[in-house]
């Protein structure tokens, strides 16, 4: 029979051993930072604090939030690309596909090259609101006002460029009506001078927008994709008979090119899975996003229709950065 001390002497080396995998395990687990290209409290930054629990749970490893803003989100993507020790990954959002056409040439990195895209994560539907004291109670008989009046009706964006000017810019060559931009610097100023009717129109999300709608303060006239629960009796843009408006904001995960293939399958898979599944997809739902989950081939065929529509909408309007 094995003395106690020769049997307490090998728990302890097993006991010693198993401390040295998981001290090994824990300097390996090193924290992958997910950079978001714009400062904290944004739809973006919402979405990567919602997936990033996620991928930590399912790796065991920590996926920190980290917040670059500027230069119209290309700070924080061209900092995704620099990374060359796999410990970094990004959220975009539709500046991501919209840029390559307003800036060509002069992006610091390719989007359709320096990247390898994960997945898909949610889409955000836009509402089309109106103040009170525009006489269009329907699209039809706003683009209707908007034929007597040409010139005479703003829309509001969140600046030039963005996903809300691009709506509003599809939305106008789709009705063939002439219509004024005037850009902000972000959606709150846009939606701010909506409700006081210093402009007449403008888009926004469901999030930001939901509340006033119901209050009265504007009027929904559409919502670009699918109907949204908490706007039940709004109709889709499709629907009000302008079907080639899709201008719905995408959020997804993106790697720098060179991260190995089986990481990012790896990591597409987990964040399919959460948004697929509750509670996660409940809570982006109750939000007022769309959640998705796509594979990093969806994904990137998702990208590259999308860079080629903007293009052309951006070449239509003759639309340049400033």
């Amino acid at each position: 029979m094995m003395s106690f001390n020769r049997r307490g002497f090998l728990v302890s080396a097993a006991a010693m051993s198993l401390g040295a995998m998981e001290i090994a395990h824990a300097q390996s687990a090193r924290p992958i930072k997910i950079i978001v290209p714009y400062p904290a409290g944004g739809a973006s930054d919402i979405i990567a604090r919602l997936v990033a629990p996620e991928l930590d749970k399912a790796m065991h490893q920590p996926f920190i939030v980290d917040n670059r803003g500027g230069g119209a989100s290309m700070v924080g993507t061209q900092a995704v690309t620099t990374a060359t020790t796999g410990d970094t990954i990004g959220v975009i959002d539709s500046a991501f596909v919209i840029n390559p056409g307003l800036f060509r040439g002069k992006l610091p990195y390719d989007t359709k090259k320096d990247f390898a895209p994960i997945s898909l994560l949610a889409m955000s539907p836009l509402v089309m609101v109106v103040h009170p004291s525009v006489q269009a109670n329907t699209v039809k008989e706003f683009i209707a006002l908007a034929k007597v009046q040409p010139g005479k009706l703003n829309y509001a964006s969140a600046g030039l460029g963005t996903a809300i000017h691009l709506a509003g810019e599809q939305f106008r060559q789709a009705a063939e009506i002439d219509i004024v931009h005037v850009p902000y610097r972000g959606g709150a100023p846009a939606i701010a001078d909506t409700l006081g009717g210093t402009v007449q129109m403008t888009f926004a999300t469901v999030p930001a927008i939901a509340q006033q709608v119901k209050q009265g303060m504007v009027r929904a006239l559409a919502v670009i994709g699918q109907r949204v629960s908490q706007l039940p009796d709004v109709p889709t843009m499709a629907e009000a008979g302008l079907p080639a408006v899709d201008a719905t904001p995408l959020f997804g995960l993106i790697a720098p090119a060179s991260l190995p293939a089986d990481v990012v399958t790896k990591y597409s898979q987990i964040a399919a899975t959460a948004l697929k599944n509750d509670p996660l997809r409940s809570r982006v739902t109750a939000l007022g996003f769309v959640p998705v989950g796509s594979t990093p081939a969806e994904f990137g065929n998702r990208i590259n229709d999308e860079i080629e529509k903007w293009t052309r909408v951006i070449e239509k309007g003759s639309i340049q950065p400033q």
